[in-house]
């Protein structure tokens, strides 16, 4: 075949450019210069229309794109080999970075020599292997002694600064495009460290602390910029961590468990064909990569020559010492050749950061941008080295497992016995734990004390109905936790808490993500008494105040939320583990919010007084209505609330500051609101709702006594008379507290406006079912029949015949039975729907059918034999419902 030469060659690249990349196309229309070189067959890397004078970030831009298109060109013109691309990429990376180092330096100290900072090359950039849209992943490290900085100025606070105008300037976009994407998160623990480190404080912590992972990073790390010398003295130090004589099969392990993560999370991507991804996908770039690393990190540590950085440099070397055969490394590197190839192709089409390879016409346009006649003949070329690469990457298996057999056979082994239906996944996963997958997990005593408690951890995720299930939950929640070893070191000490969180994990996402928040809640279990009913609200407040002896206010707040989420976890844990009735359950959810009402009012009062003083012969009432009115919440319910004042609204308070009474309480008011429901460091407490005040978000925040009792005898609407029935002063004097009792009271029992409450309650409910729909088939509240069809009939009884009046609903609904004004049916249907709500909002938040490990939970919450008896129960009792609601408006049951 006749050779065709470089000019030919070159000009046929420019056609597929400019036909199948738009990116190319338009580099080429911006560079006219350039473009006439490379039709005259010339290929210089260095032509660009970039000028000495430009302003640096702008000139290194146009360096880039001119550098781009020229490699680019010289790729497909097969002018330039995947070695020359690639190098030429990191050629650049490198000059780019230290350019940009070298002008933070200068801008900041003007005729410093760029000394005492460098970047760290690792990843592509390291091994010289960068493709067109790589980020690059520098360490910035830096010498506190060397270091120029200003007068007066800390020298990390120089490097961070110096660290952040790097970036700057290389990510920086305007119409000329970027540099570079910079990427700081391989630092040492890149969630709390700064972006430069002292290069003495990461040599402490690649000798005492690092990871197994970050061994094999550091496979290809490279003084790539800035101080070289400096750079090279921080990695001639951490040699000894990278490079070890004794074989590490848990490094090995944990990059296996990388490309096993990595295999799971790109699951869409590992089918080869079109939106295949190059990278990750299943026998991709990625497996290449990692076959030459694990490999290195067994046999790199005795055989220095092994150590090359570069994928297939080093994937030679290792045949060529005998490790792999032959025909494996050529049969890599033909593949990992080809598809680094591809890659390039399609992030030449709109220089992206995709790895993927397109769907429809868009992959014919890699394909014929790479010189094939469509897409089919592109899958034909890459199809056989995929599936080498993949076939020989899972052998690895068979070659590494022996190593540790003790430790992974017997545990997969183990799992299985234990009931795990994919026993492989399981171990993978236990297998990341061990190399430190998550922050939590990363120190020597975390992986120590996980060590120690898989004996327990096992057979106890293996009690759950779906132990894989419960093993993800775990998973989850360990990727949250800033440390584990307190959780492991207490599973360990009581296994029978194991098992109970086994169950949580299993069934309750609301406790799990409640315990991702704060771990220190399963101590709270270790007592039996966290099973027992929680306390009258006397003595829960007496257990929220015992911490504000000597406290200031923020620590009593932080101090109530404690006790608050210990409480309200416990009393979740119950119904998860059978031990209580939900609407026992419910009713202690209700008088834990009361306690914290109470406590955190008498606190932001006496917080407040100190500056405003108290206004005299006045006093704060909270009124709470809805659920928290009715002594039954959920483990999610809202706390609506009405704030009144006692007292002349003309006084004053008597404090340094002191303030019209009105403004007094409606400031004091906002303060509890946020006392309530403002996240502190010990987490969230309460959502509080107002608007159920007079005239609703119109209206002041807070009222006095005569306000609200001339506005609830005067002005007030149906909807706001049915939420009175749940009325109930939660905080105040007991006089105060009775007076405004004996104010609802005498509202409710016929001091109110005349109104068609039949008929204004049938709009309201129609309207609401308009806006607010069922969220699911187990939706107990808001379903036809429901639990807000129960609330409205009721309240229209209540209303219409003066009657049955007691905030708590079920109460209430005995009075109108005693008296006959409702069929003793409803009571049964308000506890099966109450049971099934307080039990949901911890199973199955969205009301959605639960999974089937869940349903006998619930069957047993709801007190009936199996699943179908909950269907059939809950459909009997929302018939009930809806014939009653048919009964009192009139309306037909559709």
């Amino acid at each position: 075949m006749a050779l065709v030469s470089p000019e030919l060659a070159i000009n046929a690249a420019l056609d597929r450019a400019r036909l199948w990349s738009p990116f190319l196309a338009m580099v080429l229309n911006r560079e006219p210069d350039l473009a006439r070189s490379l039709a005259a067959g010339k290929l210089d890397l260095s032509l660009s229309s970039a000028e000495a004078d430009m302003p640096v970030a702008r000139r290194l831009r146009i360096e880039r794109r001119a550098m781009a298109l020229n490699v680019a060109i010289g790729d497909l013109a097969g002018v330039l080999d995947l070695t020359a691309v690639t190098g030429a990429l990191t050629r650049f990376a490198d000059y780019a970075l230290d350019t940009a180092i070298r002008t933070a330096i200068e801008e900041r100290t003007p005729g410093a020599e760029p000394r005492g900072f460098v970047a760290i090359a690792l990843g592509k950039q390291g091994s010289s292997e960068l493709n067109y849209s790589s980020d690059i992943d520098p360490i910035l490290l830096f010498d506190p002694a060397t270091l120029p900085r200003r007068p007066r100025e800390e020298p990390e606070e120089a490097a961070v600064r110096i660290g952040k105008r790097v970036v700057e300037l290389l990510q920086a976009r305007d119409g000329d495009g970027y540099v570079l994407r910079v990427d700081l998160r391989l630092r040492p623990s890149p969630e709390i460290t700064p972006i430069a480190l002292p290069v003495d404080a990461a040599i402490g912590y690649y000798e005492a602390q690092a990871l197994p992972w970050e061994r094999a990073a550091f496979i290809r790390a490279r003084a790539a910029a800035g101080d070289i010398a400096l750079g090279q003295r921080f990695l001639d130090a951490i040699r000894p961590f990278v490079w070890r004589r004794a074989l590490d099969f848990g490094a090995i392990g944990e990059i296996r468990g990388i490309s096993a993560r990595i295999r799971d999370h790109h699951s869409q991507g590992q089918a080869f064909g079109p939106g295949y991804d190059l990278k990750r996908g299943r026998g991709g770039i990625r497996e290449a990569e990692f076959f030459a690393q694990i490999r290195q990190l067994i046999h790199g540590g005795r055989d220095p020559a092994l150590r090359a950085p570069a994928t297939r440099d080093a994937l030679s070397r290792l045949a060529e010492a005998g490790w792999i055969g032959t025909d494996e490394s050529t049969a890599l590197i033909d593949g990992y050749t080809l598809l680094r190839t591809i890659e390039h192709r399609v992030q030449m089409i709109d220089d992206r950061q995709t790895h993927a390879l397109p769907t429809g016409d868009a992959l014919d346009r890699v394909a014929k941008l790479h010189g094939l006649d469509d897409s089919g003949a592109l899958l034909a070329l890459l199809e056989p080295r995929v599936t080498a690469t993949g076939r020989i990457y899972d052998a690895l298996d068979d070659t590494v497992r022996p190593a540790f057999s003790h430790d992974a056979v017997t545990l997969e082994a183990d799992l299985a016995e234990a009931g795990f239906d994919e026993p492989e996944s399981a171990r993978r996963r236990i297998e990341a734990w061990r190399g430190g997958a998550y922050p939590a997990l990363r120190s020597p005593a975390a992986r120590e004390a996980l060590e120690a408690v898989l004996p327990t951890l096992v057979p106890a995720l293996a009690t759950a109905p779906v132990p894989q299930a419960a093993l993800l939950r775990l998973d989850a929640l360990l990727e949250r936790l800033p440390s584990a070893i307190n959780i492991f070191r207490l599973l360990e000490a009581r296994p029978g808490l194991a098992t109970l969180l086994a169950a949580i994990l299993s069934h309750a996402p609301t406790l799990a993500d409640d315990l991702g928040r704060r771990p220190d809640l399963l101590d709270g279990l270790i007592d039996a008494t966290a099973f027992e009913r929680v306390g009258d609200v006397a003595a829960l407040e007496a257990i929220m105040r015992a911490g504000e002896a000597g406290g200031d206010y923020q620590s009593r707040l932080d101090h109530v939320r404690r006790v608050v989420g210990e409480l309200r976890f416990a009393l979740g844990a119950q119904i998860v583990a059978g031990a209580s009735d939900p609407l026992d359950v419910a009713a202690g959810y209700a008088r834990v919010a009361e306690a914290a009402i109470g406590v955190l009012a008498t606190a932001t009062i006496d917080e407040f007084a100190k500056v405003h003083g108290r206004v005299p012969e006045s006093e704060l009432v909270v009124l709470a209505l809805g659920r928290m009115g009715g002594a039954m919440l959920t483990h999610a319910s809202d706390l609506d609330l009405i704030y009144l004042f006692t007292g002349d609204f003309a006084a004053e308070s008597d404090g340094p500051k002191p303030l019209g009474a009105t403004l007094y309480y409606n400031r004091l008011a906002q303060r509890l609101t946020g006392a309530l429901s403002v996240a502190t460091a010990a987490g969230p407490l309460y959502q509080i709702d107002t608007r159920l005040r007079p005239s609703g978000g119109q209206g002041p925040l807070v009222v006095t006594l005569d306000s609200f009792a001339r506005y609830q005898r005067e002005d007030a609407w149906t909807w706001e008379h049915m939420a009175l029935t749940r009325a109930r002063p939660v905080f105040g004097s007991a006089n105060a507290r009775d007076a405004v009792a004996a104010i609802v009271r005498g509202v409710l029992e016929g001091d109110r406006p005349a109104r068609d409450v039949i008929a204004d309650a049938r709009t309201m409910r129609n309207d609401m079912a308009a806006h607010k729909p069922p969220q699911g088939a187990l939706d107990a509240k808001l379903l036809p029949g429901g639990l807000v069809d129960l609330e409205f009939a009721t309240h229209v009884v209540q209303l219409v015949n003066k009657a049955g009046f007691d905030p708590n609903l079920g109460c209430a609904i005995d009075a109108l039975i005693r008296e006959g004004l409702v069929p003793p049916s409803l009571r049964p249907a308000h506890d099966v729907l109450t049971r099934l709500l307080v039990t949901l909002r911890l199973v199955a938040p969205d009301a959605a059918p639960p999974g089937h490990a869940t349903e006998d939970l619930i069957a047993r919450a709801i007190g009936v034999a199996d699943w179908p008896a909950v269907v059939a129960t809950l459909e009997t009792r929302r018939q009930e419902v809806r014939q009653f609601w048919a009964q009192v408006t009139g309306e037909q049951d559709g």
